[in-house]
Formats: C-alpha cells, sequence, structure tokens
C-alpha cells in the first residue's frame, strides 16, 4: 500500500470508533486513540480523563496561547521541567506525537485534530461519521448501561468538549464539510457496510 494516513473524527455514541476498528482490519493499518491519550498523559503527570477534561475547556486562546510561550519557547521546545496542561499544551503534544507516527508507518488516526494536523498532506484522507439523535442516545445507553435521559446528558457534555476543542485549536468548527473527503451520516446503516464502502473508495482514491 501507499503512504496513506486516514483521520476519523466523530459524533459521540455514532460508532465512529468501531468503523474505525472495521476498516483498519480491512486495510491492514493500526488505528490510534486510546493509547496516544495514555501517552500524553504520562508527560503531563495526569490522568486520560483529567485530559479529557482540559482539552474540552473553552479557554481563552491567547492567555493559553502565552502559557504555552512561556513554557516551550518560541520553537516549542520545552522550558519547563514539568508541562503544565492546557488545551493547546496538549493538542501541540499530540500534534508532535502523530506527526512522529505517520512519518514511519500508514495508521488510521481517530480523534485528535487528524484533520487539521494532516490538512495539507496529500496522503492524508479525512472522514468525519455523524448519526441521528436518537440513535446515538440508544447506543451510549446500551453501551454504558445507562438511561435514555443519562445517555443523552453524557452525549451533550462529550460532544460539547470536542467541539470546543477543535475550535481552540483549529478555530474551525469540526462540522465543516470543507475539513473532510467523506462525511457519513451513519444513522441506519450498519458499520461493517461503512468500512467497506470507505475501504473500496480509499483503494480507488489510492490507485488513481
Amino acid at each position: 500500500m501507499d503512504k496513506i494516513i486516514i483521520t476519523i473524527n466523530r459524533q459521540f455514541g455514532s460508532g465512529g470508533g468501531e468503523i474505525a476498528d472495521l476498516l483498519g482490519e480491512k486495510l491492514g493499518l493500526k488505528v490510534y486513540s486510546r493509547e496516544l491519550l495514555e501517552c500524553i498523559a504520562k508527560q503531563f503527570d495526569m490522568t486520560v480523563e483529567h485530559m479529557e477534561e482540559v482539552k474540552g475547556q473553552r479557554v481563552n486562546w491567547w492567555s493559553d496561547f502565552c502559557r504555552f510561550y512561556q513554557q516551550f519557547g518560541a520553537a516549542g521546545h520545552k522550558v519547563s521541567t514539568q508541562p503544565d496542561a492546557t488545551p493547546l499544551s496538549l493538542y501541540y503534544a499530540e500534534e508532535r506525537l502523530l506527526r512522529e507516527i505517520a512519518a514511519k508507518e500508514n495508521c488510521i488516526i481517530l480523534g485528535r485534530a487528524g484533520f487539521h494536523i494532516f490538512r495539507d498532506n496529500p496522503a492524508a484522507r479525512h472522514i468525519f461519521i455523524r448519526s441521528n439523535r436518537e440513535a446515538r442516545i440508544a447506543r451510549i445507553a446500551e453501551k454504558h448501561g445507562l438511561s435514555a435521559a443519562e445517555a443523552e446528558k453524557l452525549m451533550d457534555k462529550v460532544d460539547k468538549g470536542r467541539d470546543n476543542f477543535v475550535m481552540n485549536v483549529c478555530k474551525s468548527s469540526r462540522y465543516d464539510l470543507r475539513n473532510y473527503d467523506f462525511m457519513l451520516n451513519v444513522s441506519n446503516i450498519d458499520s461493517t457496510s461503512v468500512a467497506t464502502f470507505l475501504a473500496d473508495n480509499i483503494r480507488r482514491r489510492m490507485a488513481e
């Protein structure tokens, strides 16, 4: 397979994670998601859960940038012994790690603003997975053993955090169609069919 980087962004509860895993199996690519979080969390001496909370904060970009600048300097090299976790510093840590991974191997990146990090990379294909609200609530409730009301509350919280993170670091809505090669509503489509469709189209584009 030629050089390929696939980024997948998704609404919480849409099944995007399952689709990423199936697509990885069909294309023979490793999917990077949770292990990235764990690696970055260790750098900042924090839990993955706390890190996700920090990333989801709506912040003043200039204040966050100034804190990052003081820590890492203009060239992005760490100055302080222990980095201060802000949405921007976490994003830059993830960006460095993702670029290192993509330079070494073909891969699928789930979340992590991958569509923005690799926006100018000709080898990258960007995908957004969405689903209708009712289907997402039902999926979250079943997966996490929650009531419909609890699932809806969790869904809105996670989506808001992801929305804030992308807006903080990309200055763009994650729902902007211009960010993606494919944007799919999978409300009434099984994950295997979606993964097969994407794999076929990605192979075709790579052959062009």
